[in-house]
């Protein structure tokens, strides 16, 4: 007895997608691990595509916009930073139900979990915790108008919009009592700083939003660039070194624990080899980094949020919830230790 593929995946339509790109029938399936908008890899046999589409249910207005993405990746296509070729940008929602666009499918692994690189020895985690840093150096290297960005956001007052932009958020998908959410907030409004500079920042630059090959060890692609947009590049560094300290807890959810395998940089040394890279002045980087557990705890609250709802596809959103309160308490210790 043979099974016939499904003609359809949770958020799209396989059928409905086939007749769109005006191709034979089409198999798909949905990459775990993201938790925010979905990604599928979609074949029709001979081409292999990758489709991103907004989360299902609960959408935060701004968060999750389609064109953004493709704008800014098919921007930086002949510049030095990886990116997938962008394909096809579809805002009409009546194909799927969602915008979407379309992209090239890229080699690597994003790595999440220690047990995905067994390949990946002291000498090598070292090599790519310099590739990492050196990547968003690129980034932030680049000429937003020489590359067509130069109207992609408002640089002046961006970290106070910032600030403001996810307190929204977190009211937009508040629904229990997360002691010291608000008390960092504050603390965050009445101490912005002045911005060194304006670089188009990725918004959420972290080594499993990259792909990683081993033979030859480089990063193929960097991926997930909902929240592109010109601003603060150290916006950008302090929420990577959130994201490499994390929680500092065994198995840790945030890191997954690959940034504690020995050979990797420390978030320090990170932050010392962006700052030979770039000459950006990062000794006030403690705001950033308390702005990056508070922007994290509201990500991972809204995504408790549409998981309580119902709204959520694939594993793990249920144990997600707990995280929200120890970010806060993260963050608050790195704002006092600022001021």
């Amino acid at each position: 007895m043979t099974t016939e593929p499904p003609t359809s995946l949770p958020g799209l339509d396989l059928d409905a997608l086939a007749r769109h790109l005006s191709t034979g029938p089409l198999t798909g399936e949905l990459f775990p691990g993201g938790r925010s908008n979905l990604t599928y890899r979609v074949t029709d046999g001979t081409t292999r595509w990758v489709l991103r589409r907004p989360p299902l249910g609960h959408v935060l207005a701004t968060a999750h916009d389609m064109s953004r993405e493709f704008r800014v990746i098919s921007a930086l296509a002949d510049t030095a930073v990886p990116v997938p070729r962008a394909y096809r940008l579809v805002d009409d929602t009546a194909v799927i139900g969602a915008p979407f666009y379309l992209m090239e499918e890229m080699p690597g692994v994003a790595l999440r979990e220690r047990s995905q690189a067994p390949w990946l020895n002291s000498e090598k985690a070292t090599v790519l915790s310099r590739k990492l840093v050196d990547v968003l150096a690129e980034l932030h290297c680049v000429d937003p108008e020489s590359v067509g960005l130069g109207d992609f956001g408002r640089p002046e007052g961006f970290l106070a919009r910032q600030v403001k932009r996810w307190g929204k958020q977190l009211d937009a998908s508040r629904s229990r009592d997360l002691p010291g959410i608000d008390d960092l907030r504050d603390k965050l409004a009445g101490t912005v700083p002045d911005s060194p500079r304006v670089a188009i920042i990725h918004g959420d630059y972290r080594l499993d939003n990259a792909l990683v090959t081993d033979s030859p060890l480089r990063i193929s692609a960097v991926l997930d660039w909902e929240m592109a947009t010109l601003g603060d590049p150290l916006a950008d560094l302090g929420l990577l070194y959130v994201y490499w300290q994390g929680l500092g807890v065994d198995n840790d959810p945030i890191t997954g624990s690959v940034p504690s395998m020995p050979g990797f940089l420390s978030a320090d040394e990170l932050v010392a080899r962006y700052t030979a890279r770039t000459g950006t002045d990062t000794s006030g980087l403690g705001w950033y980094i308390a702005f990056g557990y508070f922007k994290l705890a509201v990500i991972v609250e809204g995504i408790h949020y549409r998981f309580a709802g119902g709204n959520t596809v694939g594993a793990g959103f249920e144990k997600l919830g707990a995280f929200t309160v120890p970010l806060v308490r993260q963050g608050l210790a790195a704002a006092h230790k600022e001021l």
